[in-house]
């Protein structure tokens, strides 16, 4: 039951609540998983890396509340739960220990890949049903891409 009510059909709705759910489940597990390399990175990269993980952070908190904050707008329930997370993550784990530079920035390179991919995929999918929500996917994508950019160009 909703208590927000919406003008999307309930196929458009379903639609578009499994893209947000899935997008707010990517996006909290990527801000987690950089801040777990943030606080592990070791190396002669160490700076550069370390703050480079801190804007990444910084950037899927932001988007996950915009698109938690669309669900709830468009009536669905948003679940950011450590259980809902974890069952639904395309995101690999991260090794315990000290990470060294070069295989922190793989593993972000890794992260922001799968993340991106699925994002293109819900970008597509609410092309009809949800405008406004395939925009808020396009811009929350195009900030991951230039994420991913700038650790490949780490890794170069």
């Amino acid at each position: 039951m909703s208590v927000v009510k919406t003008s999307l059909s309930e196929a458009d709705l379903k639609t578009v609540g499994d893209a947000l759910q899935g997008a707010l489940v990517d996006l909290v597990d990527l801000a987690l998983v950089a801040k777990q390399v943030h606080w592990n990175v070791v190396g002669p990269r160490f700076r550069s890396v370390h703050l480079q993980l801190d804007e990444v952070v910084v950037t899927a908190r932001q988007h996950s509340d915009v698109v938690a904050e669309r669900a709830s707008a468009v009536g669905v329930n948003p679940d950011g739960r450590a259980a809902s997370v974890a069952a639904g993550t395309a995101i690999g784990t991260v090794p315990s220990g000290w990470i060294k530079d070069v295989e922190a920035v793989k593993i972000l390179v890794d992260a922001l890949g799968a993340v991106i991919a699925r994002m293109r995929e819900r970008i597509e999918v609410t092309d009809e049903p949800d405008p406004v929500t395939q925009d808020i996917l396009i811009g929350l994508t195009a900030d991951l891409e230039k994420h991913a950019w700038m650790f490949q160009a780490e890794s170069a």
